[in-house]
């Protein structure tokens, strides 16, 4: 049981003190996963920015993945037999949306070729199904990074094997045996809104420019 995101984060920084002496950036996803990024950027001294990636909806269920969608590329998973004018469409829309963001978060999202040849660390608050870790996951490879470090602070065993199979190095603090939401793993789970996110960008970067004029 994590007393909130902040505490998670504190704890999986811990475990990833070896990515301090590389090339690394961390990557929260929002909004859920930032808070818990900012203590692992903080912890590591790294620079910390956001990954904005939507899935693309299967026409007769929306909660149903065929690909994903960030701000520079997209991945349609092949094999689901949808027209290209749907994916399409939906990809401009999304693209529309997650430009929105980016310019609200001020720029900083990261999903684009200053990753390549670095150490990547995506960091949610927990996963569930893992489908957006996945889909996150391709689209970062597309940027040709050096590693992609998956850190989390809780997730059931099949997320965990699911991220696995991506050839990822996987950082995990509980994998439960039962496991209903990871809701429950917090003691405090309030929702995060966008102010807190883009207020924990800015007072990240705001760290690293004062620690930069000494």
């Amino acid at each position: 049981m994590f007393q909130n995101r902040c505490r998670a984060g504190q704890a999986l920084a811990k475990m990833l003190l070896p990515y301090q002496s590389e090339d690394t950036i961390v990557l929260g996803i929002p909004r859920g996963g930032v808070p818990v990024a900012f203590e692992i950027a903080i912890y590591l001294k790294k620079p910390l920015g956001i990954v904005l990636v939507k899935k693309i909806g299967h026409p007769m269920n929306k909660e149903f993945a065929i690909g994903a969608v960030s701000l520079n590329t997209e991945i349609i998973h092949s094999n689901h037999k949808i027209s290209e004018a749907y994916i399409q469409n939906e990809v401009d829309a999304i693209r529309q949306r997650l430009l929105e963001m980016k310019n609200y978060f001020k720029g900083r999202d990261h999903t684009n070729m200053q990753l390549k040849d670095k150490v990547v660390i995506l960091v949610d608050d927990g996963l569930a199904t893992g489908n957006t870790m996945l889909n996150t996951i391709a689209l970062i490879k597309k940027c040709y990074p050096k590693k992609i470090v998956v850190a989390i602070p809780v997730a059931p065993k099949e997320a965990i094997d699911a991220i696995k199979k991506e050839g990822v190095t996987l950082v995990v603090i509980e994998i439960p045996y039962f496991f209903n939401g990871i809701g429950a793993f917090y003691e405090d789970f309030t929702q995060v809104e966008n102010e807190i996110v883009l207020d924990l960008l800015e007072s990240k970067q705001l760290i690293a420019n004062k620690s930069e004029n000494y």
